[in-house]
């Protein structure tokens, strides 16, 4: 069977970006959290959802906006405007909408081979993000 031809990321909607980025932030915070801490797999996930909540995405956005490129800010832009059918349960519109930007752009980053940017930005985030702060 023949392999599709590969999608240009730029043709892609902006939540199958966030459906990618997701992922990215997630293996980020999960790997960072094993290299530094020896807690059991019910404690990791809790100290991960800490991050990876579309609450605690859109402060860490807040937090990485002013970093932004200004085609980082137009895809975050992107991510953010898109329509979604649902809400999360923890979090307002305006910070799901975040979130899925927040994910979007790292999706973009990713499929982009931007993984630098990408490790950049997380570096940022985990020096400069408190999970604990309301």
């Amino acid at each position: 069977m023949n392999e599709p031809e590969k999608i240009d990321p730029r043709e892609l909607s902006p939540l199958a970006l966030a459906f990618v980025g997701d992922s990215v932030l997630e293996l980020l915070v999960r790997q960072r959290l094993v290299e530094h801490h020896r807690l059991s797999a019910g404690k990791l996930n809790a100290e991960k959802v800490k991050y990876v909540s579309a609450r605690a995405q859109f402060r860490e956005e807040q937090l990485l906006e002013p970093l932004f490129t200004e085609d980082e800010l137009a895809v975050f832009k992107r991510g953010r405007n898109a329509s979604k059918a649902s809400v999360a349960k923890h979090a307002s519109p305006e910070e799901y909408r975040a979130s899925t930007g927040f994910e979007c752009l790292l999706g973009w980053l990713y499929l982009n081979g931007r993984l630098s940017r990408v490790q950049e930005l997380f570096e940022t985030l985990w020096q400069s993000f408190d999970p604990n702060e309301k």
